[in-house]
């Protein structure tokens, strides 16, 4: 896909979801099940993907890790972005590909220590990218990937998060 295919594909979502800005509020959803040996089974869509303990926490390795998980999505979103500002911008990618590494503390999710936080102490993002783009190119392209990619903004801007429960049946 090229800039100009890219403007026509966007353009009448673009036109329709200024007419009617509500229209562009969407809600994505996902869906798991508990199964067996503390997993879960969650829907992706294409296949299912059943996810279990790290082996840090006990698990065998043979589930997806949500942590993993979680680092995916983030190298899925900035990918795609990264591609979509590249062709808006006309810089030719030959290659590129992204890493995504978090580092955490096992300890805090196992309940060891109250002073080691759950979940992720730090993320790093990494493109490697044949290009002939110059650096301004380049500086630009990770700005907007930056600003567009939607996993990378809900991790550095996190949004209000609630939980509810419901009893099966009610």
């Amino acid at each position: 896909m090229n800039a100009e295919q890219l403007r026509a594909l966007q353009a009448p979502l673009k036109e329709h979801y200024r007419a009617a800005p509500e229209a562009a509020l969407i809600k994505l959803h996902a869906q798991g099940r508990c199964g067996e040996d503390v997993s879960c089974r969650v829907e992706t869509g294409k296949a299912p993907v059943v996810a279990g303990l790290h082996p840090s926490a006990g698990g065998s390795g043979q589930t997806a890790c949500s942590g993993d998980m979680l680092l995916q999505a983030l190298v899925a979103c900035a990918g795609v972005t990264l591609n979509v500002v590249a062709t808006a911008l006309g810089i030719e990618l030959r290659d590129a590909t992204l890493r995504a590494e978090g580092d955490l503390d096992a300890r805090g999710a196992l309940g060891l220590s109250k002073e080691v936080p759950v979940g992720f102490k730090d993320i790093r993002l990494q493109f490697t990218l044949d290009t002939d783009a110059s650096e301004e190119q380049l500086a630009t392209l990770l700005r907007l990937t930056e600003r567009y990619c939607v996993v990378y903004q809900t991790l550095a801007h996190a949004p209000a998060l609630t939980v509810t429960r419901k009893r099966a049946g009610a």
